[in-house]
């Protein structure tokens, strides 16, 4: 079996795969606009969630269920239990997470609600501005880059083989082959064209510095004046996102961009004004109609996994198990 791409879902593939028996070949660039590498490492499927999209919350939800004995066989991939806190600033922002709660509520999801103080006794790191929230305690999140580097492991463990090179469904000689290349995946097979789309996020990595107020121990979502930003604790500093964009593959760290990601990060947390700017990179999602991943044969030998959004990470360890049921159910359902 060849799959082409070794992000998350890639090297997910090719893992699980290999350890059931199979020979596998992974074909990857190692890109660094792949959104495995820029992900913030949230795994988040109920701040995630919003009405409309309750299958994509249940199969979130499934798969992050998986994540702990996932994280187990893998390492060190930095997995967090904290929990996740959305907060808000205006009353406006509080409308939309006022949305979210009831939602949530009606399908029997645990997210309580908190005033500014109560957000603030758990993060004192908070801004002033911050004027409710909810409290989401089962979200988890990781460090993407050393779950990338733990799945390089556990693969060549299983002995899979990495060609460092992309490549196409016809130019490899494999009796499957699983297209797994993320954003790129429309441009691998015809059925995947008008699906899979490039949607374009910008991060920003802080480092604490000395006398700075330590990072929040949650991750934070928060809605500033409607804009989303998030920012997940990652080894004493954060990472901060995400802007969101249609505009193809370009690669650019816009000015406005990390402007808007820094103008609202310090609104939340203003003491990340003495924290240090060690990075600025964009990446590209894979992008889909209705946001749930594509996981399916699009013709004999020729299996999809990708579009998964926002949720590539969360998503792994369920993508994994679902291609292994179709490879042994054969056939091209």
């Amino acid at each position: 079996m060849s799959v082409l791409g070794g992000g998350v879902i890639g090297l997910s593939i090719a893992w699980r795969v290999a350890a059931s028996g199979c020979a596998v070949t992974v074909f990857d660039d190692e890109c660094r606009t792949g959104g495995s590498w820029v992900a913030g490492g949230m795994l988040a499927p109920v701040t995630e969630s919003w009405p409309g999209e309750e299958e994509l919350l249940d199969l979130g939800s499934r798969s992050l269920a998986r994540w702990p004995s996932f994280a187990r066989e893998l390492g060190d991939v930095g997995l967090r239990a904290e929990g996740t806190l959305a907060v808000a600033l205006d009353s406006a922002d509080v409308g939309v997470l006022d949305v979210l709660a009831d939602h949530l509520r009606g399908l029997g999801r645990e997210a309580d609600r908190l005033t500014g103080r109560e957000l603030r006794a758990l993060e004192p790191g908070l801004g002033p501005r911050v004027r409710g929230g909810l409290s989401v305690p089962g979200d988890l999140a990781l460090d993407n880059r050393k779950l990338l580097s733990a799945l390089r492991k556990a693969c060549a463990a299983e002995g899979v083989v990495v060609e460092p090179r992309r490549a196409t469904v016809s130019t490899v000689d494999a009796d499957v082959v699983v297209i797994a290349a993320g954003a790129w995946s429309g441009e691998l097979h015809p059925a995947l064209a008008p699906v899979i789309r490039p949607v374009k996020g910008e991060i920003l990595r802080l480092a604490g510095r000395r006398g700075a107020l330590p990072p929040p121990t949650r991750t934070i979502r928060a809605h500033v004046e409607g804009r989303p930003v998030y920012l997940v604790p990652r080894d004493g500093g954060l990472v901060v996102g995400a802007t969101q964009y249609d505009s193809g593959f370009d690669a650019a760290v816009t000015v406005g961009g990390v402007r808007d990601l820094l103008r609202d990060a310090e609104v939340v947390l203003p003491g990340i004004a003495e924290y240090e700017l060690v990075e600025a990179a964009a990446g590209f999602r894979a992008g889909s109609p209705d946001n749930l991943p594509v996981i399916r044969w699009l013709e004999p030998g020729v299996l999809a996994a990708t579009g998964h959004h926002r949720n590539g990470l969360l998503l792994a360890p369920i993508t994994a198990d679902v291609v292994l049921t179709l490879l042994r159910e054969g056939g091209t359902r």
